[in-house]
């Protein structure tokens, strides 16, 4: 199957784009995070995606909707959902035609999360990878550990009466966070990006804590801020006293991250597959050819290839070798 990288990924026998970043006819969109959308005209994604693009986006577009695993008629081939375990809604697409099957996994996450549903594969000839962590220093400590590590340094500031401020992406990972300190018995208090993508997650999860709280300088005091990573950051800061912040994110593995975040403490959770699950996720698809985008493609592409598995990154370093 003919693949095109081109400002996109695009499969021009099917006419199909995959996650592409500018505004297009029709698109696969595998979930609802900004570096994944654009205002297209029409959409194929989960219900999950789709609504949170309308509160992200706004406008109108023309939806497709499928759940996972039911095979759909699409562009003279068929496209099947999968569970990409990454945020809620995110999905891998498998798209078989008359040349072949891609299996292309858009942002993903093999671990296992409290507000998204379980990676699910399905083996392709070809598998489009994204690959942030693809080096064999990024190998993520258990997430419970983490959230064990979150919650401690959360109570260590409450006790010494100081609010304890978490950096988190709004979507996906705020949730994660609501999810875990609830359930350990602290009350989260979210910026209203946040709170309005966990209005959303409670729409499609029955199950999704409702003790959490809408943003209010006055009533902050005993609560745990979880604050979008740059938002008003500055502003934000200047309304409290005695303070102290942590970064939630996935590069926390470098021990600097905290020193380049400009936060007090770093913790290494992540809604990206480390580096093993990168190589157990090409175990179990079993394809002829590995394509690699983002974080260390060319870098995790050549590790296959050491490996004997052919693969080829999705960049400039390879663009001229790249036999696709």
């Amino acid at each position: 199957m003919e693949i095109v990288h081109r400002g996109g990924l695009y499969l021009p026998g099917h006419d199909l784009w995959l996650d592409p970043q500018r505004a297009k006819p029709f698109a696969f969109v595998s979930h609802a995070h900004s570096d994944h959308t654009a205002r297209h005209k029409a959409v194929f994604c989960t219900a999950e995606t789709a609504r949170l693009m309308r509160e992200r986006l706004g406008g109108n577009r023309e939806e497709t909707i499928a759940p996972f695993g039911e095979p759909v008629d699409l562009r003279d081939g068929t496209a099947t959902l999968l569970s990409a375990g990454h945020v809620l809604g995110s999905a891998q697409i498998h798209f078989e035609g008359s040349t072949g099957s891609v299996l292309y996994t858009g942002d993903f996450k093999v671990r296992p999360s409290r507000c998204a549903a379980p990676i699910e594969w399905k083996p392709a000839d070809t598998l489009i990878m994204e690959t942030t962590f693809g080096i064999p220093k990024y190998r993520m400590p258990p997430t419970d550990e983490v959230l064990g590590q979150i919650e401690s340094w959360c109570r260590t500031q409450l006790a010494e009466d100081c609010t304890p401020i978490l950096f988190a992406y709004s979507l996906g990972k705020a949730q994660e966070l609501v999810c875990a300190l609830t359930s350990a018995g602290l009350t989260p208090m979210l910026h209203d990006a946040a709170w309005k993508i966990c209005r959303i997650y409670a729409e499609f999860l029955p199950s999704f804590p409702n003790t959490y709280r809408r943003w209010k300088p006055s009533d902050s005091r005993g609560c745990v801020i979880i604050w979008p990573h740059l938002r008003d950051r500055n502003e934000m800061l200047r309304l409290f006293g005695k303070h102290k912040t942590a970064v939630v994110t996935g590069w926390a593995i470098d021990s600097s991250a905290r020193f380049r975040y400009g936060a007090d403490a770093a913790f290494p959770l992540s809604d990206h597959a480390d580096y093993d699950e990168l190589l157990s996720t090409v175990e179990h698809v079993r394809p002829a050819k590995v394509l690699t985008v983002h974080g260390f493609a060319a870098e995790f592409a050549a590790d296959l290839r050491r490996r004997g598995v052919e693969a080829w990154a999705l960049n400039q370093e390879n663009q001229l070798e790249l036999p696709i």
